[in-house]
């Protein structure tokens, strides 16, 4: 089955972070990529612009309004995402523990719903 472990983090922390500490986080991820590739989770993924760069659509009465950035005011924003493959919610679960965001910010895994 599909899911999809939508990453949750403390955009601002990341403004702050020195090279030495964004680089450390960054090779995390990076070996954790390379971790379910290997054991066959990885479908796919990827991290996000800044909330800045989003743009937020809705048509009410057949016109198309936009506002920028996310929805809502949130302390945590999406910042990317994973796609996987998983045998249930529990062994995506288990993946989405090891993701390095988990520690500060949370993951939401969602099943991909079967169309």
């Amino acid at each position: 089955m599909k899911y999809l472990c939508l990453i949750y983090d403390v955009e601002k922390r990341w403004e702050t972070m020195s090279k030495e500490e964004s680089g450390k986080i960054y090779g995390e991820y990076y070996t954790f990529t390379e971790d379910i590739k290997s054991s066959g989770h990885y479908i796919g993924g990827n991290p996000l612009q800044p909330t800045a760069t989003a743009t937020t659509v809705r048509v009410r009465n057949g016109s198309i309004g936009t506002t920028d950035g996310p929805f809502a005011e949130t302390k945590e924003q999406l910042g990317g995402y994973y796609l996987i493959e998983a045998r249930d919610l529990n062994d995506a679960i288990q993946v989405a523990a090891r993701i390095p965001a988990v520690r500060d910010g949370s993951i939401e895994v969602r099943p991909i719903a079967q169309m």
